[in-house]
């Protein structure tokens, strides 16, 4: 997931004075951090602002992980000490999370959530040397630095990227929902929705019949939705987050617009039904890299969460879970920061929550995908999903 980039002169501060406290207390890019008796866990996340819902999700399943793992021990014997930053869903705010995570000697980071708050993050990590692990950020070319090629070493995720989205999308639409005719309406105010839209562009081979954009923000889509009345088509592909798409879909069944609405991993909220209504939310399709049927592990972790936080995990919250494991993998016999980041570079066959995973030579994971289906609101059906 991601948030416009934005304030880069501010992450650029950000950046010198990290740099510049780099020796006291935090790390640079040569030693990084050293582990003592504990690990200390860094948490980036959006738990105030606009995309809050990702970054609590995100918390409640990095705190479980957390629990289980000291509660079993810690690793190597040695307990996490979590270390927790609200970035306030603003990009210049986890810049400079990220610079006081290291300063306070931060092994590795968690977050942020979303790909522009994500970005924002990655120099001052680097020049920390602290690795950090996105459990939601997409964007393709975070993985790279600014000439666009050399991979940035110390930045990890956990889900797939946008590019991969947008075939996906294609391919469900053209394969299961047979739409030869599409309208594409997406927010064009943000290089996540962006990014998935030139994604399904250049994949989809039907016909799009119109393309629409809002922004970040927008809660009034009548006008745009009155273009679509009387056109022929067969479906709707909508890249966004839920804090606009789930209005979209309200304003447009109530404008008698029946089609079916398919979605990215924006979607994935409780918050998402609560704007679109339970009625609307039929007929709705989106990605998600975790569901419950996926397996016995996703179960019992599904079970756990609920227990803990009387509330159905999320995708977010089950991404985070497996991150904080992955963090944990990588840590065992590491003495510093930079020790872990080497780890997680090799991690192979990550049996996690969200999935089997890999992270391949630019640090991206390979895994499945999956799509849930609503009707009223409610999960109607799950189906594992690749692109062509």
């Amino acid at each position: 997931m991601k948030k416009k980039f934005a304030l880069v002169a501010v992450a650029f501060v950000s950046t010198a004075v990290l740099a510049a406290c780099g020796t006291v207390g935090g790390g640079n890019s040569t030693t990084g951090t050293k582990i003592g008796d504990t690990i200390k866990l860094g948490y980036n996340l959006e738990l105030s602002g606009s995309v809050s819902s990702y970054g609590n999700a995100e918390k409640n399943g990095a705190d479980l992980a957390v629990k289980e793992i000291n509660a079993a021990g810690g690793v190597g014997g040695k307990k996490i000490k979590v270390i927790s930053k609200d970035n306030k869903s603003e990009n210049s705010e986890a810049a400079t999370a990220a610079t006081s995570l290291v300063t306070a000697g931060a092994n590795v980071i968690l977050g942020p959530a979303t790909s522009g708050a994500a970005g924002a993050a990655t120099s001052n990590v680097t020049k920390g040397g602290v690795p950090m692990i996105s459990p939601s950020g997409t964007q393709d070319d975070l993985v790279y630095g600014s000439d666009k090629k050399t991979v940035n070493q110390y930045f990890f995720r956990a889900t797939f990227v946008d590019s991969y989205q947008g075939k996906l999308l294609s391919s469900y639409a053209t394969d299961k929902l047979n739409a030869k005719k599409v309208v594409l309406y997406y927010d064009n105010s943000n290089d996540y929705a962006k990014g998935i839209a030139e994604s399904f562009k250049k994949a989809y081979k039907g016909t799009i019949v119109e393309t629409l954009t809002f922004a970040s923000g927008d809660t009034d889509y009548q006008a745009a939705l009155t273009k679509l009345k009387g056109k022929d088509f067969d479906a709707i592909v909508m890249p966004g987050y839920y804090t606009e798409t789930g209005l979209i879909v309200k304003q447009a069944r109530e404008q008698g617009i029946t089609q079916p609405i398919l979605g990215p991993d924006g979607f994935d909220s409780p918050k998402f039904v609560e704007s679109a209504t339970a009625s609307a939310a039929t007929d709705v399709y989106y990605l998600t890299a975790f569901t419950t049927e996926g397996s016995s592990k996703a179960k019992k972790f599904h079970d756990a969460y609920v227990k803990a936080y009387n509330e159905e995990p999320s995708m977010f919250a089950a991404l985070s879970y497996d991150s904080v494991y992955m963090a944990a993998k990588a840590a065992k016999g590491a003495k510093t920061s930079v020790d872990i980041k080497e780890n997680l570079a090799k991690l192979k066959d990550f049996e996690g929550v969200t999935g089997k995973m890999s992270v391949d030579k630019n640090h991206n994971v390979v895994k499945s995908a999956y799509v849930i289906s609503l009707k009223n609101g409610s999960t109607d059906n799950v189906e594992v999903v690749s692109a062509k």
